[in-house]
């Protein structure tokens, strides 16, 4: 079909509006929304919202415990980080609580059997858990002395409670969830009372049968203690919830009543929620989840982690929802600053890399075929004043043999260094994120081919202060 010179020049113009190429200023948008992964790789988030306004987080990292401080939820990924040495083997799900003026982690270790995981405690008086220094406190237990992981600790009345998960015996059938009375934050006072053990259909449907990850939150009254159920390394794994009231004896099992469904599990494509934490908004008025999934269907242990806003029941129970789409924005959370967005696609190109259509991307396109080694996805970015920036970057990589890749990045024409990518597959993003310094004005930034092969949806710009 012939096409007349006016809609040729038409079609071009809106081509270039789309994909723009050659040296041009690129258009920063601002924008109040995130995509919902806040770290690539990882399980069994923890965070503590303290009182300085910082946001200190965990996760399992099987050989210590790392703290990272940030400001912002979002931009826990980019956070500086403090690293407290355990001791070997096997360091799961660490929590950090502040009591009575002091900070404690409570962590899960072995001696590189898992039948010998216990329980195990760290002191420290400083301010801040960043500084100062760890005091070892041994293993905390009560007179069983059972196998035992995800240690969370709960305050009711001024009274310490010890929460959780354990076996019966000495081997792997099952995990119930047990509380005790503590003495002090490092102590646990009174024998153990089993208040759940897996029965129903969804926590059995594995094996061994499992009730672990045990986390509470109290609302008017009503002690939520949200657990996760089933194989962590299943699609199965969920959220159970029981609950109890604050004026009750927690020490009987009879004052706790188990809900007969989940009320978190897989949905819009996410696999495994599971292992979470609770925690509110910069300015206090939102509820947050942090969890991980599987990276991907059937990923096992391979896991991610994402949080999401939710909201009460009108019996004083978390209304949990499900996964959030991750292909669709969230607002970010009440009180954390607008993200800078700069769309992928909207760069300029050299070599193999171009614009290319994206069915899952922000604006249905993305940076992509950066794939030879001069091959680059360059970007102009203004900044308001020099000092370090925070880049979060939506990533995806799909690179046959299912390792991870990287990027190299450059800022201004500096160094490169590696922006490391996840491999969950094309179109199944992820997030990359690092730390650089910007000058006040005009600053270049540029990505460039690295080990195996990425892509770019957006990246943000956010102050790191």
């Amino acid at each position: 079909m012939k096409m007349s010179y006016r809609n040729t020049l038409l079609i071009t113009v809106c081509l270039l509006l789309i994909f723009p190429i050659g040296p041009t200023a690129h258009a920063a948008t601002q924008q109040h929304n995130f995509y919902n992964v806040i770290m690539q790789d990882g399980a069994d988030p923890w965070v503590y919202k303290h009182t300085d306004g910082y946001y200190y987080f965990t996760k399992t990292t099987g050989g210590n415990v790392t703290i990272w401080k940030s400001r912002n939820l979002t931009t826990v990924d980019a956070a500086p980080t403090t690293v407290v040495e355990t001791g070997c083997c096997n360091i799961w799900a660490p929590e950090l609580h502040y009591i009575h003026g002091a900070w404690y982690i409570y962590y899960a270790k072995d001696d590189g059997d898992n039948v010998n995981h216990r329980m195990y405690v760290m002191e420290n008086t400083s301010p801040d858990p960043t500084q100062g220094t760890w005091q070892y406190k041994g293993q905390i237990t009560d007179p069983t002395n059972k196998w035992a992981i995800d240690g969370t600790v709960l305050e009711v009345g001024g009274q310490l409670y010890f929460i959780w998960s354990g076996w019966e015996g000495d081997t792997d059938v099952r995990q119930n969830l047990y509380i005790a009375r503590m003495s002090n934050p490092w102590t646990i006072g009174s024998h153990r009372v089993e208040i759940a053990r897996p029965t129903y259909s969804w926590e059995t449907n594995h094996s061994p049968h499992v009730n672990e990850g045990p986390q509470v939150i109290i609302r008017n009254g009503v002690i939520n203690l949200v657990y996760s159920a089933s194989g962590s390394w299943t699609n199965d794994y969920c959220l159970g919830l029981i609950t109890a009231s604050t004026s009750s004896d927690l020490l009987n099992p009879a004052s706790w009543t188990k809900r007969s469904q989940p009320i978190f599990r897989s949905g819009n494509g996410l696999f495994g929620p599971g292992h979470h934490s609770f925690t509110k908004s910069p300015d206090g008025t939102e509820d947050w989840m942090l969890y991980h999934t599987a990276k991907y269907d059937n990923a096992g242990w391979n896991r991610e982690i994402r949080m999401q806003k939710f909201s009460w029941n009108a019996d004083n129970t978390p209304n949990l929802g499900v996964p959030v789409n991750p292909n669709v924005p969230i607002a970010l959370p009440s009180g954390e600053a607008p993200h800078i967005r700069y769309e992928g696609e909207e760069g300029v190109f050299g070599g193999t890399a171009r614009a290319a259509a994206s069915p899952n991307g922000s604006g249905g396109a993305k940076a992509g075929y950066i794939d030879t080694a001069d091959s680059f996805a360059q970007y102009t970015v203004h900044v308001p004043s020099a000092g370090e920036y925070i880049l979060l970057a939506r990533t995806a990589n799909g690179t046959a043999g299912g390792g991870w890749s990287h990027l190299l990045l450059s800022v201004n024409g500096g160094p490169s260094s590696q922006f490391h990518i996840t491999n969950k597959g094309w179109e199944n993003w992820t997030l990359s994120t690092a730390r650089i310094h910007l000058n006040a004005g005009e600053n270049t930034i540029r990505f460039t081919k690295g080990e195996g092969y990425g892509e770019i949806d957006f990246f943000d710009i956010k102050p790191a202060n």
